[in-house]
């Protein structure tokens, strides 16, 4: 019988602790970024934090605030209730629910014409669309102005101090960037979605409805939310064609309180500001997974 001898492993060398980095290398690597997005977090944090301040003082002014949260009262929120300012807050909101509406239909039936159709003056088309919007649309007010002047002689809905009127001019500037957004996300729908809805018998409109706007809808959800952005809080145009304060928006009754420096109520400001902010706050969450997606999903294919 024999027996066989295992022979016993090497001794193993003994391993020495990773060192660690010097404070100086871990700074220089990632440090600096920790320290930069400190700073921003901050610069943007304190102005939310001192209007906040501010529409919780009695005082009713800025400088009352300087020291943050001396004093706490909510007589500026309950005050908003004497005022005009929720009736600003429906107009608001009305005007920019129907703008992003109209945004999103208009620009994605054109950004649809844009991807599948070959036609001519499409090229043409895409970059005049491009090279007007580098153009603020307020800089048009004064036209803008005496156009409706005109038009509220003939038509009282569309003329001055009208929300239609209002969402028309806001409707006028809303192709442009909007449709490339949707132009490049529209070219990453496989074209044979297309083709196998026609051979099922389905028409361009049948296949627009049903099919291509269902896969588009984080887009959608972007344009609507830079749409309702932009319009909720737009001041120059709204200024100028709003002339009641029953019709006003949120932006021009803002500021109406603060116009006046001898009877500025900065308190009012500051609260209204702050609730102002809660729509367009609750709206971003609520679309917040559709944003990444489809803003980025349109740079893949062009």
């Amino acid at each position: 019988m024999t027996t066989t001898s295992i022979a016993p492993a090497p001794p193993t060398a003994p391993t020495s602790p990773p060192r660690r980095r010097s404070t100086g290398r871990w700074f220089a690597e990632n440090g600096w970024r920790h320290l930069v997005g400190v700073v921003f977090v901050v610069y943007a944090v304190f102005p939310i934090v001192y209007i906040l301040s501010a529409s919780l003082s009695e005082g009713g002014t800025l400088t009352g605030s300087n020291q943050l949260f001396d004093t706490i009262s909510t007589a500026n929120y309950a005050g908003l209730a004497d005022t005009a300012f929720w009736s600003w807050v429906v107009n608001s909101v009305q005007v920019a629910v129907a703008t992003a509406v109209g945004t999103v239909l208009m620009g994605a039936a054109a950004a649809y014409a844009f991807s599948r159709f070959r036609f001519t003056g499409r090229r043409a088309g895409l970059t005049t669309l491009l090279i007007i919007q580098m153009f603020p649309q307020m800089l048009a007010f004064v036209a803008i102005f005496l156009l409706l002047i005109s038009l509220g002689e003939v038509v009282p809905a569309l003329g001055l101090n009208s929300k239609v009127a209002l969402i028309c001019v806001y409707l006028g500037g809303a192709l442009g960037v909007n449709t490339f957004l949707m132009y490049g996300f529209f070219n990453t729908i496989p074209r044979e979605l297309d083709e196998a809805a026609k051979i099922d018998g389905a028409t361009h409109a049948q296949t627009y409805w049903t099919i291509i706007l269902r896969l588009v809808t984080p887009i959608l959800a972007v344009v609507a939310l830079l749409s309702i952005i932009a319009t909720f809080g737009e001041f120059v145009i709204a200024r100028v064609l709003l002339q009641s304060e029953s019709n006003w928006t949120l932006a021009v009754g803002l500021y109406s309180w603060v116009s006046s420096l001898l009877e500025a109520n900065w308190g009012l400001f500051a609260a209204g500001a702050v609730i102002s902010t809660v729509p367009i706050l609750a709206l971003f969450l609520f679309l917040q997974k559709y944003i990444v997606g489809g803003l980025t999903a349109g740079s893949v294919k062009g």
